[in-house]
């Protein structure tokens, strides 16, 4: 292991010469740092390669991942009449939480986020789901593609200084999430600390999400914090022309019509659609055509039924059955947030252990004195003529315990759901549902 220091959050690094040990000892840091200056602590092992990760395992994952979300969503659909979520920067955080958790705390884990593989696989096909994501913007795009894709995805930790964290630990996190382990003082500066992790996800997220960890959200007692954040922003291969939009009704689920801007085509565009008993369904494709927006829209007066019956299958049978065929396709544009805290839903959806004083998180620390405190998730979505600029971030902290031929027409003028999702390997980014726009 070696130290580094990351000053004020600008990502300029001084790498130190000090190699020093991190098991059975704390973890030091240097006597005066400058206003602002977090040290990193820097695993030696380097990120793992993603040409060993069978293609089955990330089916695996992905599946996996795609149950839990919707999971998640139908735990939390009461809160908020719009709703948007990373299940994607969620099952991350904490597939890193995973990586320190034994025992009954473990498979209380693996079995409500549905991690299915060996812990050694799972991590590795995380990290080359991450790494094939975060390619998708580095791919060329096609001369008449428009705006450069852009998908950005970092994870980091924030330990108590002089706290022992176990090495294996903080290789497992370097090697397969790509993140090194930066010291903050929650004993004695928990607000400072607070705030310096915030300005880290504001600035992984291009200012979208603010505030992430709320006041009070750490404090002397917290001793780690895991992050993660994911920021997207991309064009439609079929940009809406500006000129075309207007205002129009929709109609929400309280019997309420609202006025909202209405995007549409000059034309028919060919899409993937499905016609389906209480829905239809459009994919939106981002330039590339690599990662894609999925709309479902209930019929009238069946949002609450189709909401209800949405799973695994159900959803996969829609994205099996969609065909290409042209849409005449009305589309409204809305901006919203969403804030989560997620510990008391995850100890309803099964992992109560991880959330007691009672937990086992000893391959983090070497000993059972940590538990998660709070989940804390925020979300940003805005779609537009342009295209779809979305942004989230999850952090775990962790408390010690001791303390047809013609066209067919499409009007989204009532409440939907959307996914965007990777279309290659199936992986969802974000899902949402909008029961006003302008609300």
């Amino acid at each position: 292991m070696k130290k580094r220091i990351v000053m004020n959050g600008l990502g300029v690094l001084l790498v130190l010469s000090m190699i020093f040990p991190l098991v059975g000892c704390g973890i030091s840091t240097p006597k005066s740092q400058g206003p602002g200056d977090v040290e990193e602590v820097i695993s030696e092992q380097e990120r793992a390669s993603v040409d060993d990760v069978p293609g089955e395992d990330l089916a695996v994952l992905s599946d996996g991942n795609l149950a839990f979300a919707l999971d998640l969503y139908h735990q939390v659909e009461e809160k908020e009449k719009n709703l948007f979520y990373s299940p994607y920067s969620i099952s991350v955080a904490l597939g890193m939480t995973y990586a320190g958790a034994r025992g009954e705390t473990a498979e209380q884990m693996a079995d409500t986020l549905h991690f299915e593989l060996p812990p050694e696989k799972l991590h590795a096909a995380f990290n080359a789901l991450e790494q094939i994501l975060s390619s998708r913007g580095e791919e060329e795009l096609p001369e008449d593609g428009g705006d450069p894709f852009q998908l950005n995805i970092a994870n980091a930790l924030w330990g108590q200084k002089d706290y022992h964290f176990e090495e294996a630990f903080l290789d497992t996190i370097a090697r397969y999430y790509g993140g090194g382990m930066r010291l903050v003082n929650f004993l004695e500066k928990a607000e400072e600390a607070r705030q310096t992790i915030n300005q880290w996800v504001y600035e992984k997220t291009e200012g979208k999400i603010e505030d992430l960890i709320p006041k009070g959200g750490v404090g002397a007692a917290t001793r780690l914090v895991l992050t993660n954040a994911i920021y997207f922003n991309a064009s439609w291969l079929e940009k809406f022309p500006e000129e075309r939009t207007e205002d129009g009704e929709f109609f929400t689920l309280d019997g309420e019509t609202v006025t909202v801007s209405m995007m549409s085509y000059a034309s028919p565009q060919r899409f993937r659609y499905q016609d389906g008993d209480m829905y239809q369904a459009v994919e939106l494709p981002y330039v590339g055509n690599k990662v894609s927006m999925l709309v479902l829209v209930p019929d009238q007066g069946a949002f609450e039924e189709f909401e209800t019956g949405l799973n695994v299958e159900t959803l996969s049978g829609i994205i099996q059955s969609m065909e290409s065929q042209a849409v005449d396709l009305t589309f409204p544009k809305f901006e919203f947030e969403t804030e989560l805290s997620l510990a008391e839903v995850l100890v309803e959806m099964g992992m109560p252990a991880a959330m007691s004083p009672e937990a086992d998180f000893s391959g983090m620390t070497g000993s059972k004195d940590l538990f998660i405190s709070d989940v804390f998730h925020k979300a940003f979505v805005s779609v537009d003529e342009e295209g779809t600029e979305a942004a989230a971030a999850t952090a775990v902290v962790m408390t010690e315990s001791a303390m047809p031929a013609s066209p067919v027409k499409i009007t989204v003028d009532r409440p939907f759901l959307f996914l965007i999702r990777d279309n290659e390997t199936g992986a969802v980014l974000f899902l949402g549902r909008v029961q006003n726009p302008v609300e």
